[in-house]
């Protein structure tokens, strides 16, 4: 039977490809709006936008549409790139620690959708999530089961015995061979790793499993129970494991850091993207810009994150540490003119998510609504291309040019002259769209 099915199937890819159907792609035009290519400071002149299949075809007097196209009458509305969070757990918004670790795996992949929806809702078309058990999550998104942004995976993000993503009881120590794997290792929250073998291992199940980049933590980190900040987990071997074995594939590894000395090592073992950075001093910031390496951080201050932890709890302290570098961190940031593209890392708060648009407002304390909004367009769009060929989306993405994907929003308004405006999705984005369909038209 077996013998007979491959002879079969020998036979049929000996065959000519049926003819394909003759199908047009479908247009939506712009007409009359100002844009924000995701990189200029300043709004165009009134012009039209026209969109063929998923991929912007003309800007511009010859943009014109044929018979049958969907028509947006802009009347000087604001189009512009969907906007792209560059630090975000999909799977990990709406639960709680405990449900996240302990809870039902199919209501955490409900609450998932769920969130998914919202944030393309809230104008945000791309994520790069960067911890979590996503790929069937996305395998839904791209198939249209639920609505939901672009999704760049890493998969399970890679930690150490007591590092940051660590979330077993020390009862369940010590662990060898003969002991399983923890609950968040099941899921596909987190591998916990302790040898240079076992990273690339890890590295490639992930890479197999469908990661456009790699994450590791390689310092210690707020909401996990075993791991002070100032602590530095992974070993140089350990790093290097990982960053040739990303390599390998064309892509990347990303590393949750804090410190300098957990910067500095990541750095020097070939990491192109640091996480966070919050504690970072002068030298070290001098250090990523001479070696060119990106930074991918975040707002991470009291009005966002305060609430997250009770007052007299060891992550307590510890938020209200990286709060107090947050400031600094931006100002480096300028200082040195560090590429840096914009998170939010939003964790077990379905009201933090709401406010994701607002956290991209308050960056405005540091950067003026110009380059706030490039942060979260082109410059994101950059981050993500570091991918290579794992990319999932082929296409560029973040500017509103012709040829790049069209995920765009009709925004009411200017919101490089007020940028408050991107904190009111619901109000002010008139316009979704994603890969060239649209999800919302309030117009």
């Amino acid at each position: 039977m077996i013998r007979w099915l491959f002879k079969y199937m020998a036979v049929l890819m000996l065959l000519p490809p049926a003819p394909a159907a003759l199908a047009q792609e479908a247009e939506t035009l712009f007409r009359n709006v100002r844009v924000f290519d995701g990189q200029s400071p300043r709004l165009s002149a009134p012009t039209s936008v026209l969109v063929r299949g998923n991929r912007i075809a003309a800007i511009g007097a010859n943009a014109t549409a044929a018979p049958g196209a969907t028509v947006v009458e802009g009347e000087g509305r604001t189009l512009m790139p969907g906007l792209i969070d560059a630090h975000w757990h999909a799977m990990f918004v709406r639960p709680t620690p405990e449900q996240m670790i302990f809870g039902d795996a199919g209501f955490g992949n409900i609450q998932a959708g769920a969130e998914a929806t919202a944030t393309l809702m809230r104008g945000f078309t791309t994520v790069r999530d960067v911890g979590g058990p996503v790929f069937g999550l996305k395998q839904a998104i791209d198939r249209g089961v639920v609505p939901g942004p672009r999704i760049w995976p890493s998969g399970a993000m890679i930690t150490i015995t007591s590092g940051h993503g660590d979330f077993r009881q020390t009862s369940e120590l010590p662990r060898d061979g003969s002991r399983p794997l923890s609950r968040i290792e099941e899921l596909g929250g987190a591998m916990v790793v302790d040898s240079p073998d076992l990273v690339r291992q890890r590295v490639r199940e992930q890479l197999m499993l469908g990661a456009s980049q790699i994450k590791l933590t390689a310092g210690g980190g707020v909401a996990s129970p075993h791991s002070p900040l100032d602590v530095s987990t992974f070993t140089p071997e350990e790093l290097k494991a990982a960053v040739e074995a990303a390599d390998n594939w064309g892509t990347y590894v990303m590393v949750h850091a804090y410190t300098p000395v957990a910067v500095r090592r990541a750095i020097d073992s070939g990491v192109k993207v640091i996480e966070h950075a919050h504690l970072i001093d002068d030298a070290t910031a001098k250090y990523m810009a001479e070696k060119g390496v990106w930074l991918s951080s975040q707002p991470i201050t009291e009005a966002d994150f305060g609430g997250m932890f009770p007052p007299g709890t060891d992550q307590y302290e510890k938020a209200h540490e990286v709060f107090t570098g947050t400031d600094n961190l931006f100002r480096l940031v300028k200082k040195y003119r560090l590429k840096m593209g914009f998170g939010t890392d939003v964790l077990f708060s379905e009201a933090m998510g709401r406010r994701q648009g607002a956290m991209l407002v308050g960056m405005s304390r540091w950067f003026t609504p110009a380059e706030v909004l490039r942060q979260a367009t082109s410059v994101n769009g950059e981050l993500l291309a570091l991918s290579g060929k794992r990319s999932p989306y082929k296409g560029r993405l973040g500017v509103v040019e012709e040829g790049a994907l069209a995920d765009l929003l009709l925004v009411e308004g200017d919101p490089i002259a007020n940028l408050q405006l991107i904190a009111d999705a619901d109000r002010n984005f008139r316009v979704i769209m994603k890969d060239g369909k649209i999800f919302k038209n309030s117009l």
